[in-house]
């Protein structure tokens, strides 16, 4: 495999690249990752901070929001490979006896259902709202701890039957962080340190703030670091372009990031091709859901490639991709819409009915041709975009300080990129 390239891309892909820095820095800096089969790039444009003139690189590092989740969901399979939990597990079993949400015991919430938004809990926890409205501009969630969840838990009211609804929750899938740190003796953090960022070489990759970090501004003003320590799994990440570069790789193939020569890496790489499964059938358009990640077949002549210069219809059908504009966590287009679970190859049947073969109609259950999987996040002070083709061994991650309000079109513009490389190089 080639190294990374860094700098200026060369001229087509710097071609292609330009509107998508314009959506993504027009008030701070960015940095974008593509990966063609062995080609490897990381762009960079713009200031980190601005006072300081010091610009952004590859090693800068930026508030990943919802694209935590993707991470989330690699924890839950690569510890449901080792056997330390099920992916039926009932979240009662991780919890203090008094802790639990009130819903119907005969379908129990599982850790699958946190995973993939199907477990009826709101978007936020109950005590939530108030406590942020002070704080919107600056640290919304500062102050609500994992002390002040496990109390809000049991009034936590569930919305319909557990498993048959995507209705997004970052309470869910921030839940789930904490269920598998409880199941390991450890905290989130260390947790994912240990399994899947020390593992896969993501040195810089981690909840807390640390070196070089982007400032993100709003109204020419910075913005505070994002913090989140009821729900850490959900949204609190921070990364850079070289640890994204490695992360694509991983999922795009099993064997591009070396893995230490021990006994459990196996489960990691089991892991690594289960997260990327839909586990629901995305019904009225909306995307599949995967193990945190959003799957759905490319807008329509995708598999082709564009005439130069004419996207046509690409970015309006990106941006019904993107459905509603990405908030402060980021949310997919899927909120709201019924689906059928389907579990994971290597499970059995579940209370949801559905055995190892059970994919749908409409082939949920594996990445097919024309498809992508893709995952959205906007924190206090940055926009994140991370995608990938497994087909076309296409990947596209995109990390843009300034304000979450841009992000809709940043997301459109991300997509539309993602389409055209598909198009240029999968096909090619």
């Amino acid at each position: 495999m080639n190294a990374p390239l860094y700098g200026p891309p060369d001229p087509e892909l710097d071609r292609l690249l330009r509107p998508l820095f314009r959506a993504a820095a027009p008030a701070g800096g960015a940095a974008v990752v593509v990966i063609r089969g062995d080609e490897r790039t990381v762009a960079c444009r713009g200031h980190a901070v601005r006072s300081a003139e010091r610009p952004v690189r590859a090693d800068t590092r930026f508030e990943l929001g919802s694209v935590t989740k993707t991470f989330t969901g690699l924890l839950l399979a690569e510890m449901a490979a080792r056997g330390e939990v099920g992916y039926d597990d009932p979240i009662d079993r991780y919890l203090p006896a008094d802790a639990a949400p009130g819903y119907p015991q005969e379908r129990p919430i599982t850790l699958l259902h946190l995973a993939t938004h199907t477990s009826g809990l709101p978007r936020l926890p109950d005590g939530v709202q108030p406590g942020q409205v002070p704080r919107w501009f600056t640290r919304p969630y500062a102050t609500f701890g994992p002390a002040h969840l496990l109390r809000a838990l049991p009034r936590t009211a569930v919305r319909g039957t557990p498993g048959t609804q995507v209705r997004y929750s970052n309470l869910g899938c921030g839940l789930l962080g904490l269920l598998l740190a409880n199941a390991a003796g450890q905290r989130y953090d260390d947790l994912l340190a240990a399994r899947v960022c020390g593992p896969l070489g993501l040195v810089d990759t981690s909840c807390g703030p640390g070196r070089e970090e982007d400032a993100g501004y709003r109204r020419g003003r910075r913005v505070p670091s994002f913090r989140l320590p009821a729900l850490p799994a959900a949204a609190a990440l921070r990364s850079t372009a070289d640890d994204m570069l490695r992360y694509l790789q991983a999922h795009l193939a099993l064997d591009a990031v070396p893995l230490p020569e021990r006994a459990d890496a196996a489960a990691l790489r089991t892991a690594l091709n289960e997260v990327r499964r839909p586990r629901t059938d995305g019904r009225r358009g909306g995307p599949r859901i995967c193990l945190g990640w959003n799957h759905r077949a490319l807008p329509a002549g995708a598999a082709e490639p564009r005439a130069a210069g004419k996207p046509g219809a690409s970015v309006a059908a990106a941006g019904a991709v993107v459905g509603a504009a990405a908030g402060v966590f980021g949310r997919p287009a899927a909120a709201g819409k019924p689906v059928l679970p389907v579990p994971a190859a290597s499970d059995a049947a579940g209370p949801d009915g559905a055995g190892a073969d059970a994919a749908g109609a409409d082939g949920a259950g594996s990445v097919e041709a024309g498809e992508v999987v893709y995952h959205v996040g906007a924190a206090r002070r940055s926009t994140a975009f991370v995608g990938f083709s497994p087909r076309a061994q296409v990947g596209l991650a995109v990390l843009a300080g300034g304000q979450p309000l841009r992000s809709r079109a940043l997301v459109q513009s991300a997509l539309e990129t993602l389409r055209v490389l598909i198009a240029e190089f999968g096909e090619g």
